[in-house]
């Protein structure tokens, strides 16, 4: 599935951030921080801040947070996937169950059948090719254009 949409979200995650500046973890991270888009880093193991934002441990904890702030449901992010294949595919489950409907897998993350799993759950999905750190902001651009 194309892109289009992905920036239209207006909250977005990061599930693999990383504390570490040379993993892209950190780098994708710091991609939507430099693009002045509001981020929230999501690493399972992670306590406290990454680049300077509190970090949370899941999807779930994230939408968690939002309704404290009187958000809604389903939670209104676009994500971005920066893990392992088999730990990718439960992030697409997760995210299927709370109404998630834009995901960006950067290369390697992808799980097996990805657009399958995107048509099954619903789920706009960006993967097998274009990373965010290389197509980003031209696609940022494009959505804008649209606005």
């Amino acid at each position: 599935m194309s892109g289009s949409g992905f920036f239209s979200s207006k909250a977005f995650a990061v599930v693999g951030a990383s504390a570490d500046r040379a993993k892209y973890g950190n780098r994708v991270l710091r991609w939507y921080i430099d693009n002045k888009l509001p981020v929230t880093p999501i690493n399972a193991r992670a306590e406290g801040e990454i680049e300077g934002l509190a970090s949370v441990k899941s999807l779930g904890d994230l939408q968690k947070a939002q309704q404290e702030q009187g958000g809604g449901v389903p939670l209104s992010v676009s994500v971005s996937v920066i893990t392992p294949p088999q730990v990718s595919q439960r992030v697409v489950e997760e995210a299927a169950a709370l109404g998630i409907r834009h995901m960006w897998f950067q290369p390697g993350s992808e799980p097996e059948a990805l657009d399958q799993l995107g048509e099954k759950y619903g789920i706009q999905v960006i993967g097998s090719g274009p990373c965010i750190l290389v197509e980003g902001e031209r696609m940022l651009l494009a959505q804008e254009a649209r606005l």
